[in-house]
């Protein structure tokens, strides 16, 4: 390992039959979100399970730096691993301050640093004037809330997020957002799930694309649309409707009407010499529009199907 925090490699999970993670393989680096993308059911939780000791692997390995392992000191490696999971775990009828001083004796905390961790991160997640209630009295997006809280008592290292957004509200959610660029800011290392391709492509700095098991990709978000034949597209209204004669052999268009959509994979290089060639064919340009290709298109190319299929 050099600067990364945490290295996962050939991770492999079957149950039965059925295999969840083939041949897994991640790094994490400090103050970095790495975003864990793929459909239901594509192995994102499995592979969460793996890394914060929850799952037994059939094979694979999990290091943190320092060459810390779940085989060379159970206790030290799970002390620096938060886990906020894709379900509530909270004890409802507990006030959300007992919640968190559960967790920390679980820990092994000191009962003064409890408190004083306590009041920070219900500080963090919003929730100081809750302390004293109940999660039963807390909306949906408060309980996730809590669940972070949670996960950071300790102050981990690396923050496993499985879906944290997940039946949460947009303002929770974006709530939640501030909550993890603060963590990221603060040099902490996270790995975030979700199968919704806007929440990683504002949140994450690299992306692991994973389907049936596999990666099927991973790199920077512009490493990935880079794999794309085009990454942009660019919408020309026209006046008329020109024969197909006069659009021949210019790459990547299609038409609707009297509208063109043209795939472009440098939408400032190659606008210029569109719309030359449109002027030379006589086709009268009446107005323009753009649009970038999403995750959902890279994943799209790579797999032939939706994220959320």
């Amino acid at each position: 390992m050099t600067d990364e925090v945490l290295v996962a490699t050939g991770l492999r999970k079957a149950y039965g039959a059925r295999v969840a993670v083939q041949d897994v393989g991640l790094s994490l680096r400090a103050g970095e979100v790495l975003g864990l993308l793929g459909p239901n059911g594509a192995g994102k939780s499995t592979t969460v399970g793996i890394i914060c000791g929850l799952t037994q692997p059939d094979a694979g390995s999990v290091t943190l730096s320092g060459g810390v392992s779940l085989a060379s000191d159970e206790s030290a490696y799970k002390r620096r691993i938060g886990l906020v999971p894709q379900d509530i775990a909270l004890y409802e009828e507990l006030p959300a301050r007992m919640n968190l001083e559960l967790c920390g004796a679980l820990y092994g905390m000191a009962p003064d640093l409890i408190r004083r961790r306590t009041d920070e991160v219900l500080a963090m997640v919003g929730l100081a004037d809750r302390a004293r209630d109940k999660p039963s009295t807390f909306s949906g997006g408060m309980k996730r809330r809590l669940n972070i809280a949670c996960a950071l008592l300790h102050d981990p290292d690396v923050i496993l997020l499985d879906e944290p957004t997940a039946g949460v509200d947009p303002q929770s959610r974006n709530a939640i957002f501030d909550n993890l660029e603060a963590l990221k800011a603060a040099g902490k290392a996270l790995v975030y799930t979700t199968h919704y391709m806007e929440e990683a492509e504002r949140l994450a700095d690299r992306i692991v694309i994973v389907d049936h098991g596999r990666v099927v990709a991973s790199g920077t978000q512009a490493e990935l649309f880079a794999r794309l034949p085009a990454a942009q597209t660019l919408q020309v209204e026209i006046d008329g409707e020109p024969d197909d004669a006069a659009l021949a052999g210019l790459p990547g268009l299609t038409r609707t009407g009297q509208r063109l959509d043209v795939q472009l994979a440098d939408l400032g290089r190659d606008t210029g010499p569109l719309l030359a060639a449109l002027h030379e064919r006589g086709v009268k340009v009446r107005g323009l529009a753009s649009s970038r290709a999403t995750l959902e298109d890279v994943f799209l190319h790579l797999t032939g199907r939706a994220l959320r299929d």
